[in-house]
């Protein structure tokens, strides 16, 4: 392309923001419920459940349905689904790994009974969505990731070859250019794997709302705008304070993720990561018939740099993802939710993609915290003889894995032996992430290298194999 013509091209890319909100578009909606009143004064309960999002609002839900006699209060720091629950793409994947790749690296004697357990925990999400009629606009569309390079393509077809020889292929289907192209037209797509069952698209704040209706509906106490401030044993059970009162209860289940946990000694296993997203206005018909994208699935580049996209239910393109910005000291603040910097590079990235979407105009451009761990995928665990556990690092993989994860820690404060807490996954901790400035540099120079790696073919340099040989890592 000639530099005049790269020069018009971006200037219609910043164009397309110029009427972008900084503010998440799913948390928009006007079906948003009014927030419920903070806790004021003193209250006990058998369960209580720290965290508003997804993992605390499963915790309560399935706490309530395996013994609806149990009582049960639920505490959140802001308002139910405002952080990563709130913001996320709506990509609700079967897989409790952070993807098979992932899980087949680090527990490969396991991975059989992970897949069997990530499908089911899929299929008893899509359960509880009409048991307890969520309108989230669920749809379970599946997912494709494609090769936007010849090399990526290749990878894409050892892989799928891999799978089968292995006999976890099923439900996976091998793409063509031609066929990928057909499913969703992008000139830059060479090849695809589509999961077909394995994936849902769904609207993630009303997710998250209804879930809290449901809670409510059975009895939970949920209370909102209600920090908690501190977690001490008190006699046979524990003890939580809050801003205008206090919770004793007999046991905690921990579900802050990002947020500083109330345990000290889990805070060194996760890192914050900003992850950033734009969202268009709705298509017209035209501009869908465009890009095709008829069985509406979710779709991921295969770059370690990656982008995901997909439809809204009133058919706008949400994309996001490619920068993973990680800053110093671990700090979770509002200001970084912005970030005008890298919505420029992702409008310019979008319509790199689809070219005959020129025009286009974003309406949302947000960001927020995903809480990493070493190997990118949920860390479980208990304290205080038992009475309280914790599950975090879900590492962007969060939407449908938190709610596996909530029947760990149920697992877990039952003292009960079941098939998930015989899994080396929930038995073992990742390696924890070093103090800084280490843990900054290192994160640093990762994300150089991935970077190079995509610029080289996907050829990993010594840092990369090293820390691969260590499974350790940066995600997002």
């Amino acid at each position: 392309m000639a530099p005049s013509a790269m020069s018009r091209g971006k200037d219609n890319w910043i164009a397309s923001l110029s009427e972008a909100q900084p503010v998440p578009y799913w948390l928009e909606d006007p079906g948003k419920p009014q927030a419920e009143p903070a806790l004021t004064g003193a209250e006990t309960c058998d369960l209580l459940v720290v965290g508003g999002g997804y993992s605390g609002l499963w915790t309560a839900l399935n706490a309530k349905e395996r013994d609806p006699q149990r009582d049960v209060v639920l505490l959140e720091g802001r308002e139910v689904g405002w952080a990563a629950s709130g913001r996320n793409g709506g990509f609700c994947a079967a897989s409790l790994t952070h993807g098979l790749p992932n899980g087949l690296t680090r527990w490969p004697d396991e991975i059989l009974k992970l897949q069997e357990l990530g499908m089911r925990n899929l299929d008893e999400i899509e359960a509880a969505v009409a048991r307890h009629d969520i309108d989230c606009e669920f749809e379970r569309s599946g997912e494709i990731d494609v090769a936007t390079e010849t090399y990526q393509a290749w990878e894409l077809r050892d892989w799928h070859r891999e799978l089968t020889e292995k006999g976890l292929a099923d439900g996976v289907e091998l793409l063509d250019a031609d066929a990928v192209r057909e499913q969703v037209n992008s000139p830059t797509f060479e090849a695809g794997l589509w999961d077909r069952r394995g994936v849902a698209m769904l609207h993630p704040a009303k997710l998250a709302w209804g879930l809290k209706q449901a809670c409510v509906r059975l009895g939970v106490r949920v209370y909102e705008h209600t920090p908690a401030l501190t977690l001490k044993q008190y006699g046979a059970g524990m003890a939580v304070r809050t801003p205008y009162g206090s919770v004793r209860a007999r046991r905690v289940a921990l579900g802050t993720n990002i947020f500083p946990s109330l345990l000290r000694r889990v805070r060194s296993y996760t890192v914050p990561v900003y992850d950033y997203a734009l969202m268009t206005e709705p298509l017209s018909a035209d501009q869908l018939a465009a890009i095709g994208w008829k069985n509406r699935q979710g779709l991921g580049d295969s770059a370690n740099q990656f982008h995901y996209f997909r439809l809204s239910a009133d058919n706008r393109i949400l994309w996001g993802g490619y920068d993973a910005i990680h800053h110093y000291g671990g700090r979770v603040r509002a200001e970084y939710d912005d970030r005008p910097e890298t919505y420029a590079k992702l409008a310019g990235h979008f319509f790199t993609c689809f070219p005959q979407l020129e025009g286009v105009r974003f309406t949302h451009a947000w960001g927020g915290a995903i809480d990493t761990c070493s190997r990118f995928s949920a860390f479980f665990g208990t304290a205080h003889q038992g009475k309280v556990a914790y599950a975090a690092g879900y590492t962007g993989l969060g939407v449908g894995a938190t709610r596996f994860g909530a029947d760990v820690m149920l697992d877990l404060l039952a003292g009960e032996r079941t098939e998930r807490t015989e899994l080396e996954m929930v038995r073992k901790k990742p390696l924890p992430f070093p103090p800084e400035p280490f843990a900054w540099t290192g994160i640093a120079l990762t994300k150089w290298s991935l970077a190079r790696a995509d610029e080289q073919g996907g050829r990993r340099n010594l840092w990369l194999r090293t820390m691969d040989r260590l499974g350790l890592g940066f995600d997002s």
